[in-house]
C-alpha cells in the first residue's frame, strides 16, 4: 500500500512494502525517484538493515552461531506497519518476528519517518535494541534518483559534487571474489569535491567512498544546475552506484554505515567495519535529507 504526503505541492509517495520511497515530485509534477523497472533495476529506494551488501557466502557468525544473511537484509521485503501520519509526514515500524529471527537473533524495532519541508524530504530512522543483550548491525540508504532528468541529457552531463574537499579515491569491489579488496582503491580525478559521471565507471559495481570529510553531496548538471542534493550527517561513509554497463538512467547515493565484506575480514558480523552496538534497552537515531535543486 502506498502513502502520500505533501508540502508546499511537494510529494512523495512511500510504499508500506519496506517503507520504501516510491515517488519525490516537484510542484511541476517531475519525478526525481527511479520507477523500479525490472529491466535495470527492479528496487526503487531499499532499507538497508541489518546488514549492508554481502556477507561473505551469504553466512555470517554472531554470538558464536551461523547466520544466513541476505544481502542488504531483509527490511526491504518486510511489510511495515503505519504508526502515525499526516498531510506532510508518516512514521513507519518494523519489528522482529519469527522469520527476522533466523537470520538475525535480536529483539528489536525500526521506525523509519519521512516528512516533508518543502523541496527536502527528511528521513528518520530510529533504531530500538528490544533486546537483554548488545545488539550489532548495519544501517544504509539507497534511494535511486532519474539520470538523467530531462529529454536530451545524458549521464556524462552530470557529476557529484561532494561539500567539503576529498581524496576521491573509493575501494574497489572484487567481483570475482564478491567482496571489497582492502588495498585496491579507485581515483576519481584530482582531490577535490567533483566526480564526472561516465558508463564505464559503474563497471566495478558500486563506488565506496570511505568515512568522508562530507556528509553532504549533489547528484547535478552543473550547466543547469538541476538535479539533487543529499544530507547524510549521520553516516560515515556514502556508496555511488548504477547498475553495471552504465546504461541504466538512473544513479543511487547510499549513506552507509556499513558495508559488504572485505577480503581482510572475517566472518563475524563483529568485526564488520563501521558495525554500530546499541546496548540492552538502548535507542539511537539517524537521519538524512534529500533537496529538489
Amino acid at each position: 500500500m502506498r502513502i502520500s504526503i505533501t508540502n508546499q505541492n511537494y510529494t512523495a509517495q512511500i510504499d508500506t512494502m519496506g517503507a520504501e520511497l516510491k515517488s519525490y515530485c516537484d510542484p511541476t509534477g517531475k519525478e526525481y525517484i527511479w520507477n523500479s523497472n525490472p529491466e535495470y533495476w527492479f528496487r526503487s529506494s531499499p532499507l538497508l538493515f541489518p546488514s549492508i551488501g554481502n556477507v561473505r557466502d551469504g553466512k555470517t557468525i554472531i554470538n558464536g552461531n551461523e547466520y544466513t544473511m541476505d544481502r542488504h537484509g531483509f527490511c526491504k521485503d518486510s511489510e511495515f506497519i503505519v504508526l502515525e501520519q499526516s498531510e506532510n509526514k508518516v512514521v513507519f515500524s518494523f519489528s522482529d518476528n519469527e522469520a527476522t529471527k533466523e537470520s538475525y537473533p535480536f529483539s528489536f524495532e525500526l521506525r523509519l519517518t519521512y516528512e516533508l519541508q518543502g523541496a527536502k524530504l527528511i528521513m528518520t530512522y530510529d533504531v530500538y535494541n528490544k533486546d537483554n543483550k548488545e545488539m550489532i548491525y548495519h544501517i544504509g540508504a539507497h534511494p535511486g534518483f532519474n539520470c538523467p532528468l530531462f529529454e536530451g541529457e545524458t549521464l556524462q552531463d552530470y557529476i557529484l559534487e561532494f561539500d567539503c574537499d576529498e581524496t576521491l579515491e573509493s575501494y574497489v569491489y572484487d567481483l570475482e571474489n564478491l567482496c571489497f579488496s582492502s588495498k585496491m582503491k579507485a581515483k576519481h580525478g584530482e582531490p577535490g569535491r567533483i566526480v564526472a559521471l561516465y558508463p564505464e565507471i559503474f563497471d566495478q559495481d558500486a563506488l565506496y567512498f570511505y568515512h568522508t570529510n562530507s556528509h553532504g553531496i549533489s547528484l547535478k548538471n552543473p550547466a543547469t544546475g538541476k538535479g539533487i542534493h543529499m544530507d547524510y550527517p549521520d553516516f560515515a561513509s556514502i556508496g555511488i552506484w548504477s547498475p553495471i554497463g552504465g546504461n541504466a538512467p538512473l544513479v543511487c547515493l547510499e549513506p552507509w554505515n556499513g558495508s559488504g565484506i572485505f577480503d581482510d575480514e572475517d566472518d563475524h558480523f563483529a568485526s564488520k567495519r563501521d558495525i554500530q552496538v546499541l546496548g540492552a534497552g538502548e535507542q539511537k537515531q539517524y537521519q538524512i535529507s534529500i533537496s529538489i535543486l
